[in-house]
């Protein structure tokens, strides 16, 4: 499972590439805050059965908040996100709303599991599947079924994984939540960095970028 750091790559990357002419360090930082906001579940989870990657890690969010801004912008007369930040306050806050969902909520779901569509629907799902280029058997791909599919049956790509009644993500702030886990001895609370190579090489790479970008803007030297 990625780390905060390890989104915050992620995202200063994607808003490296995408914001345009709309980044800068108050954009960047803005992201990094949204970013961060799906981890609150974390202490949640210490006084709530749910908790990590439910409560605020899942799709109900952003959609709510997708919706209040598509209200802000086209629906009324004035619209307070442009007459007050012009074309820049416009798409940075439709990055914001992709920020929380793709950045950290979809992100959390591929790499191990997340709560999508928390409190309508309470299950956990994790993203599964390969492609590939065979030999003998040509096309290899799980990614999307071709016959019969059903979420989560165990040959689907999205698979449940529990709910929040038998399913609590340990996190460094609750490293066995719900009392799981062995009670003698101190507790062991470990936050982690990156735990694979394809963690360190987003995470460095994606810093790199993101610095690079703040250095030299958008604009060729003459």
């Amino acid at each position: 499972m990625p780390s905060l750091v390890v989104h915050y790559a992620f995202v200063g990357l994607v808003a490296a590439t995408v914001l345009g002419a709309a980044f800068d360090e108050r954009s960047l930082l803005l992201s990094l805050a949204v970013v961060t906001v799906p981890d609150v579940d974390a202490f949640i989870g210490l006084v709530s059965p749910v908790g990590h990657r439910a409560a605020t890690t899942n799709l109900v969010i952003p959609a709510i908040l997708g919706l209040v801004l598509a209200v802000d912008l086209h629906l009324r007369d004035e619209s307070y996100i442009r007459d007050r930040w012009g074309a820049y306050g416009v798409r940075v806050a439709w990055f914001c709303v992709f920020t929380y969902a793709v950045g950290h909520v979809l992100f959390d779901m591929v790499t191990g599991g997340a709560n999508l569509f928390w409190p309508l629907h309470d299950q956990f799902y994790v993203f599964r599947g390969k492609l590939e280029l065979s030999s003998q058997r040509g096309i290899v791909q799980t990614f999307v079924e071709t016959g019969s599919w059903e979420a989560g049956g165990d040959d689907t790509p999205l698979q449940s994984i529990g709910n929040t009644s038998t399913r609590q993500m340990s996190t460094g702030v609750d490293p066995n939540p719900g009392g799981s886990g062995p009670s003698d001895g101190p507790v062991d609370h470990v936050f982690p960095v990156v735990r694979g190579g394809w963690q360190l090489y987003l995470l460095v790479t994606g810093t790199l970028a993101t610095a690079t970008r703040l250095v030299l803007g958008h604009e060729l030297a003459e």
